[in-house]
């Protein structure tokens, strides 16, 4: 079987409401790129997984993984990443609200080769005001402590190459510190305005507790991964031959 080119990765927890739509408008985005997609349902009770089984016989591109328990978005988006084929990995949440039509923008901007990560700007947020007032306070304080330059890390719309994500270090709520571990190893993020929309169906799993208190205590990890791990960017630089010197060595030789 051919490798494809990206593998959109959509952790997914009792979004069975939200999923047919999302799947459909992926596939319609990327009719001219080869891809796959693997839905992580982590922990759903509703019938999301029977209805990924169903939709996985009909569509090959499909590939469903279950977490039997909920074990969280890094865990699910970490797990496909590694169970992928693809050369690049771009992810997007199961709710529907990230625009499956951003993905070619993103995908050929990562594939020009100067960046190691893109990652999407919600630009006009729909969503309630707390979540809104939650997460730019996040992103505030996210972006004077680490200093990633990335205005928006909570959007789900993101795209790096497969072997640059698995270098990175595992823990939970990773994926909300993206740019961050990038550039720690050395890399280069940039960020592209994307399309946000409200939620279709269901309810999200995220609360004020786990957006804030948490984040903090995931964020000094992070500050302490990165004094103790951070790269500079390294460009491999060659001598010029010296042609006279090798074509005296050569007539010695001969």
């Amino acid at each position: 079987m051919t490798s494809p080119l990206v593998s959109v990765i959509v952790p997914a927890r009792d979004e069975a409401g939200n999923l047919p739509g999302l799947l459909n408008e992926i596939d319609t985005a990327l009719a001219t790129i080869e891809h796959e997609v693997l839905v992580v349902d982590d922990g759903s009770r509703d019938d999301t997984w029977a209805k990924l089984e169903a939709w996985a016989a009909e569509n090959a591109r499909l590939r469903p993984l279950r977490h039997t328990e909920s074990a969280g978005q890094s865990t699910s988006v970490w797990q496909a990443g590694y169970e992928a084929r693809g050369e690049w990995l771009a992810t997007l949440d199961g709710d529907g609200q990230n625009d499956p039509a951003d993905l070619p923008s993103l995908i050929e901007r990562a594939r020009q080769g100067d960046v190691t990560l893109v990652a999407g700007h919600r630009t006009s947020r729909h969503d309630d005001w707390l979540k809104r007032i939650s997460s730019r306070v996040a992103n505030g304080v996210r972006a004077r402590l680490l200093g990633d330059e990335t205005p928006d890390t909570g959007c789900g719309l993101k795209v790096m190459r497969r072997e640059a994500f698995l270098r990175l270090p595992y823990f939970n709520h990773m994926h909300r510190f993206l740019p961050a571990l990038v550039q720690a190893q050395g890399g280069r993020c940039v960020s592209l305005p994307v399309n946000h929309r409200p939620r279709g169906a269901g309810r999200s799993h995220y609360g004020l507790n786990d957006r804030l208190w948490a984040g903090l205590v995931d964020m000094a990890g992070v500050m302490w991964l990165r004094r103790r791990s951070r790269l500079p960017a390294a460009l491999e630089t060659l001598a010029p031959v010296d042609t006279a010197a090798r074509d005296e060595r050569m007539e010695r030789t001969t």
